[in-house]
């Protein structure tokens, strides 16, 4: 039985360092979305129509493995949260892990404004992803993206049994992670590092 953990919110909120302090204080394997997004930029060029339908089958064959193998992941990802097409999304990761026995968790980050466009120009955020070393583009990108979508949940709303909203606009990611941990009473795996953290 494998368990998700989506730690979801809006671009440069802090989900790459939340995700890495739950792998490593769980054990659980993680796929950042960038992940998938810079091999397939690689392969097929960005956001071209191969790159997409590429990208969403990496994911797809991901999970589907974790399932089948009773890895617990955690995932990363940006949701626009007016969009029902989303929702369905989600829903479906939802139930493929919890339908195999499986625990499906989400972590909703929020920051400030002027947080997100701080932490959007980080030397390690450079380092993981390399499409966001054009600044200009990734501060225009992620402007336009907080203009035209809704990031974070509204107030009350909850799409999921174990949805855990947290504004981490002034802690230490680890910090976070232990509110995670706390919240939904999760036990670290028994692993060695190269199990779930090979070649980091």
């Amino acid at each position: 039985m494998a368990n998700l953990i989506v730690v979801c919110g809006p671009q440069a909120v802090g989900k790459m360092v939340v995700a890495e302090s739950l792998r490593d204080k769980l054990k659980y394997n993680m796929m950042l979305n960038h992940d998938s997004i810079e091999i397939t930029d690689r392969i097929f060029g960005f956001a071209t129509p191969a790159q997409r339908e590429f990208n969403a089958f990496f994911r797809e064959k991901a999970f589907e493995l974790a399932v089948r193998h009773n890895v617990d992941l955690i995932f990363t990802y940006v949701c626009a949260f007016e969009m029902q097409e989303e929702k369905d999304y989600l829903m479906s990761l939802h139930d493929l892990f919890t339908k195999n026995g499986g625990k499906f968790y989400f972590v909703e980050l929020s920051a400030d404004l002027d947080t997100r466009l701080a932490r959007n120009e980080t030397a390690y955020r450079m380092e993981r992803k390399a499409s966001k070393r054009d600044l200009e583009w990734s501060r225009s990108n992620l402007l336009d993206d907080t203009e035209k979508h809704r990031l974070n949940s509204e107030e009350g709303e909850t799409w999921f049994e174990n949805h855990l909203k947290i504004d981490n606009s002034d802690l230490e990611p680890d910090q976070v992670a232990d509110r995670v941990i706390e919240a939904f009473g999760l036990v670290p795996n028994d692993k060695e590092d190269r199990e779930y953290r090979f070649g980091v």
